[in-house]
């Protein structure tokens, strides 16, 4: 496989810059397989395509302030960096409470001549950072300090919402709240698992009404869901990981469902990812008490065509990037052909793609 096999001619006009007033008022494009075959509807139907004990699984993980905004020590130049994760092997959220005072962190970074080992950069709310390392590609191993206890209070007052790359606009008030799904808890993510974005309080009373369970896993999602693939073979891509969290009590859910033959509904990617990455991983099963409050891992799982999935029976997803590891991993579940064919029909009828954009149910025919 190429990376030019999951190429697809998306007019600028559609991609969403900005959220729809309400959150269930996107559009839902209803795909089945293997037939591929497709109807158009609005999000808020969906509950009517669920059935009485179909398990939704959403991401819960929170989108945090990481973008920062300063200068250079010394010189004033402009300086930005974008956090991804902590260097010690702990979750976000337990570094982000944790003392500010000397926290290390791996950043993204820019500015018009780069970052030197050494150079301190200066942010808001008296946030400072020295470069330790510039390992390259972008990417710094930095060293915070700030007057405040930890460091999610230091970038709550200096950060900014790093909104996705495609969205030219400035970041907004409106952001905080619908950059967020309502269901956010876990701290930890530089980017949305946008599929949840469209659900709210009235989904859920539907849901509920219907039967419809749901339980919650995270994954902090980091800055690589949208780095574009380099051009050749997509085996030589090197898929960037990210860190997830299963519970006893959400994987308990699932092994009932998957026994009882009642389907298991991802909602998003990130959930894709983290469900089929935790079928893979070596685990007891059940999770014992003694594993307390679940399992954490990272994963890099590359889902591609050819993948035979363990968990997902059925997918909530938003519209991806031409060329992306997304579109493969919707090729994967859906197949390529019926991928390419259903984004067509979404251009042609001016769909909106992309974090605030529009969302597809993928299904099997039977």
């Amino acid at each position: 496989m190429h990376t030019d096999d999951f190429d697809f001619q998306l007019p600028p006009e559609l991609i969403a810059q900005a959220p729809l007033a309400e959150r269930d008022a996107s559009r839902l494009l209803h795909v089945r397989r293997p037939s591929g075959q497709v109807q158009h509807r609005q999000f808020r139907h969906l509950p009517s395509l669920l059935r009485a004990g179909d398990l939704l699984v959403f991401n819960d993980s929170r989108v945090i302030p990481a973008r920062l905004i300063g200068k250079k020590k010394g010189t004033g130049g402009r300086a930005e960096l974008l956090l991804v994760r902590p260097s010690t092997d702990v979750d976000t959220e337990a570094a982000l409470k944790a003392n500010a005072a000397g926290s290390v962190w791996t950043c993204l970074g820019q500015s018009s001549k780069g970052f030197r080992p050494g150079m301190e950069l200066e942010f808001d709310a008296g946030l400072t950072a020295t470069v330790l390392t510039a390992p390259g590609g972008g990417e710094y191993s930095v060293q915070f300090t700030s007057p405040l206890a930890t460091l999610e209070e230091a970038i709550e007052r200096a950060g900014k919402l790093p909104l996705p790359p495609y969205i030219t606009r400035d970041v907004e008030l409106a952001d905080a709240e619908r950059y967020q799904t309502v269901f956010a808890r876990k701290v930890g993510s530089v980017a949305a698992p946008t599929a949840g974005l469209h659900f709210n309080a009235a989904t859920f009373a539907e849901l509920d009404a219907k039967g419809v369970q749901r339980c919650f896993v995270s994954l902090e999602v980091g800055p690589g869901t949208f780095m574009p693939v380099r051009e050749g073979p997509v085996a030589e891509h090197k898929m960037h990981s990210e860190r997830a969290h299963v519970s006893a009590a959400t994987a308990a859910m699932i092994a009932s469902a998957k026994d009882e033959n009642r389907r298991v509904i991802a909602v998003g990617t990130t959930v894709v990812r983290t469900l089929e990455s935790f079928a893979l991983a070596p685990h007891p099963d059940p999770l014992p008490a003694s594993q307390g409050e679940g399992v954490s891992f990272s994963t890099s799982i590359f889902i591609t065509p050819g993948f035979r999935f363990q968990t997902v029976d059925a997918m909530v997803t938003n519209f991806h990037l031409p060329k992306s590891t997304l579109v493969m991993l919707v090729s994967a579940f859906l197949g390529r052909e019926a991928t390419l064919a259903a984004y067509a029909e979404a251009v042609r009828e001016k769909y909106r793609f992309f974090s605030y954009g529009d969302a597809m149910f993928i299904e099997s025919d039977s």
